[in-house]
């Protein structure tokens, strides 16, 4: 599977992330309502999204978002762990979006593209995102994932940190929000 394609859609142009995305991504991250509900709630400080950004180069399934209309950086998300068994599956997270385009169906149009990306590839997509998190766990119910009983337990500045796992399927999608106009 290919982790970094470039996706269009109707206002967004998804494409592999660059080392020169440096300073517009940070311009987004550096906002502190971004991570407000995020486990990782301090990754508006340069240093914190220096590391977040330096990793998700190295991995290589990271890609830009982009406002078609403005030309404009907006956000990123990756294609992150692949396991090719039992059909496949991949995970699609560590998104974020400039608060600007919260609400606006920006990420639901992101997510289609992905996960169209996807699934023509694996089986299912897993999204783990923190339990706390109610932005992005709104955001994921609201595009057709279901919540798994699959958890993941971390740690984070000597804390405990719980996410929990959601999974869209080829099936549940096929029929889902985003392929029957359920969401915009």
């Amino acid at each position: 599977m290919d982790r970094q394609p470039t996706l269009e859609g109707e206002r967004v142009l998804l494409r592999p992330l660059r080392a020169d995305d440096w300073e517009a991504l940070f311009a987004i991250a550096s906002d502190p309502a971004v991570w407000e509900q995020h486990p990782m709630h301090d990754r508006w400080r340069e240093d914190v999204f220096r590391e977040f950004f330096e990793d998700a180069l190295a991995q290589g399934g990271a890609l830009a978002v982009i406002d078609k209309a403005k030309d404009a950086i907006i956000g990123s998300s990756r294609f992150q762990v692949f396991d090719e068994e039992e059909g496949g599956s991949v995970e699609i997270g560590w998104t974020f979006l400039a608060p600007r385009y919260w609400g606006m169906g920006i990420n639901a149009e992101m997510k289609r593209l992905m996960l169209m990306h996807a699934l023509e590839n694996v089986a299912r997509v897993d999204f783990r995102v923190g339990e706390t998190n109610y932005r992005s766990r709104i955001a994921l119910e609201n595009i057709g994932a279901e919540r798994t009983r699959r958890t993941e337990l971390t740690q984070y500045q000597g804390r405990r940190v719980l996410h929990v796992v959601y999974e869209i399927t080829v099936e549940s999608f096929a029929n889902g929000p985003l392929m029957t106009g359920g969401q915009s």
